[in-house]
């Protein structure tokens, strides 16, 4: 990965998570900065990787050769407009959701060279996935920059255009959650059995790291095959199948995530 100097502006998880992973991977520590209000967040971002760290957005960004905007949409006008004249010709990758790319041209009141990124929550683990998208006008050197910095805490998938990073959204950058709805559920129903909530949530989180492992080992595998394989006809998990299919389980996700979709899309509309 080529090393260029990179800002952060905003400190939370989502940078700590990328900056741990490019300082684990042999990222020059003391070419990255981080900005943020909060002075512990910095503190404890130098502490653990001896990185640089400011309260001056400005500034930083004039320095930096990459801009990684990492702050919540609804901040990201005014940080952008307070950014002016500093993202001139230099590479920005927003993490942001739901703001579309035409928006920071507004926000900087002139043509930036952006690409838009949707990381998930796992990234702080290593295991992330992020969607990207990058205009036509973005060259290969600055994608292939943005995609390595993205892959220093997992794995990523281009878009081939904008709505597609709605489609990650719903595929990955919200499914976290649906899965820990998941395993809250089979916790909660394992309680009512009877078991000690310990013990439950050790038996359906481990259930759910080795599900994905076997999704992950056998790519040349249906999911079909894989869920017949632990389906006897007859048998307890057939009876728990049956149950599920029968209660609308396809129907309901796909409704949640056309409803995360139409959500994301909402929000578009108010940037």
């Amino acid at each position: 990965m080529q090393q260029k100097k990179i800002c952060f502006i905003g400190a939370g998880n989502m940078s700590r998570a990328i900056i741990a992973g490019l300082v684990k991977s042999g990222y020059d520590a003391t070419l990255i900065t981080a900005t943020n209000p909060s002075a512990s967040k910095l503190d404890a971002l130098a502490a653990d990787f001896g990185i640089n760290t400011s309260h001056d957005n400005l500034a930083s960004a004039e320095s930096a050769e990459v801009i990684v905007l990492a702050v919540k949409p609804q901040l990201m006008q005014g940080v952008c407009e307070s950014l002016r004249g500093a993202a001139k010709g230099k590479l920005l990758i927003t993490i942001a959701a739901g703001i579309p790319a035409r928006r920071y041209q507004d926000y900087f009141a002139e043509p930036v060279k952006l690409i838009r990124t949707m990381p998930n929550t796992p990234m702080q683990l290593g295991l992330g996935m992020t969607g990207l998208y990058a205009s036509a006008d973005i060259d290969a050197e600055d994608k292939a920059f943005a995609g390595s910095l993205m892959q220093a805490c997992g794995d990523i998938v281009w878009v081939e255009d904008e709505a597609g990073i709605d489609k990650v959204i719903a595929l990955a950058g919200s499914s976290p959650a649906y899965f820990f709805l998941f395993i809250e559920a089979m916790i909660e129903a394992g309680v009512k059995l009877g078991l000690p909530e310990a013990d439950a949530r050790t038996l359906a989180q481990q259930a759910a790291i080795g599900a994905a492992a076997m999704v992950k080992e056998n790519p040349q595998l249906p999911l079909a095959t894989l869920r017949a394989n632990v389906t006897s006809k007859g048998g307890t998990t057939a009876e728990a199948i049956a149950t599920f299919e029968a209660g609308g389980l396809r129907t309901l996700v796909d409704d949640a995530m056309n409803n995360c979709i139409k959500r994301a899309q909402e929000m578009a509309g108010s940037f």
